[in-house]
């Protein structure tokens, strides 16, 4: 006759799955700041598609210059996307698993350890991804050096003399 398990290994799997749903709940975080950052480019993207069906010479060659950059962040940010979301697949999965050895009383350890290793080389390869993407973001913004300064003529004075 099968026999339900006692409500106190029940407790302690509930207790052993929680680590992995903060998890979830962090990855969960990360992808709403992934979808944010890839909105933003794809409508930087589109801005700039648009001002590029009129631009000429110089200008619509650092327009391509830049599309081809958020080209590569979409990628980039997708990539991240992607692994994130495999990775919360993986952890569910891990959960799952917890409750299932714990419910049949079979000896699966080798998965439910598979699963959490599985996760975190996801969660690794995400976070990889959007430092890439980060990495392309930076450099392709740098602000002019003449824009940092207030007055050109303020900046050659000697220990911010006054002007007269």
């Amino acid at each position: 006759m099968y026999s339900l398990p006692a409500i106190s290994n029940i407790a302690q799997t509930i207790q052993l799955a929680i680590a992995p749903v903060f998890l979830l709940a962090g990855v969960g975080a990360f992808l709403n700041v992934l979808t944010g950052r890839l909105s933003r480019v794809v409508d930087r993207a589109r801005w700039l598609e648009e001002r590029h069906a009129v631009a000429e010479g110089e200008e619509r060659r650092r327009l391509v210059t830049e599309l081809r950059r958020l080209d590569r962040r979409m990628t980039l940010s997708s990539i991240s996307i992607w692994l994130c979301v495999a990775c919360a697949i993986a952890v569910c999965v891990l959960v799952a698993l917890l409750f299932i050895t714990q419910l049949v009383n079979l000896p699966y350890r080798v998965a439910v350890a598979a699963s959490f290793v599985i996760a975190m080389a996801l969660l690794i390869a995400g976070l990889i991804a959007f430092l890439l993407e980060i990495r392309i973001a930076r450099k392709s913004f740098r602000i002019r050096e003449e824009l940092l300064i207030q007055d050109y003529e303020e900046a050659a004075r000697p220990n911010g003399a006054p002007h007269i």
